[in-house]
């Protein structure tokens, strides 16, 4: 789900989580980042899926590898091989996520039929 920047993490949350919830109906947990607060976590709740915040460790300073977080930033590596995706060139919500989809779709049959990629970045 796209939204705008100005909308906050805990409406985007609600919202993501109605739409899980309406689509998939047999998702019963998920993972957020801090950013998240109780609005979102109570939603969720109330739509039987369990949100569990994965919170930093407070003991390191800098950079420090966040549980879960590593298949959101794979997922990203994955979607910027697409040169439309590298910069933010879409000006509706809804023009990104539909691209962010084709993306995908495209990993997806790559990885079906065993094809290699062919990158954009590559000389």
């Amino acid at each position: 789900m796209v939204t705008a920047a100005s909308v906050s993490d805990n409406e985007a949350g609600k919202q993501l989580l109605s739409q899980i919830a309406a689509d998939h109906p047999t998702i019963s947990k998920a993972w957020v980042d801090t950013g998240y607060k109780t609005q979102a976590i109570e939603h969720g709740a109330t739509l039987g899926i369990d949100v569990d915040v994965v919170p930093r460790n407070t003991q390191v300073k800098g950079f420090s590898v966040v549980p879960r977080r590593w298949v959101v930033e794979r997922s990203f590596g994955w979607i910027m091989m697409h040169r439309r995706l590298a910069r933010d060139y879409e000006a509706k919500p809804a023009h990104s996520e539909s691209m962010i989809r084709l993306a995908m779709i495209s990993n997806l049959a790559r990885r079906a039929t065993g094809e290699t990629p062919i990158t954009w970045h590559n000389p």
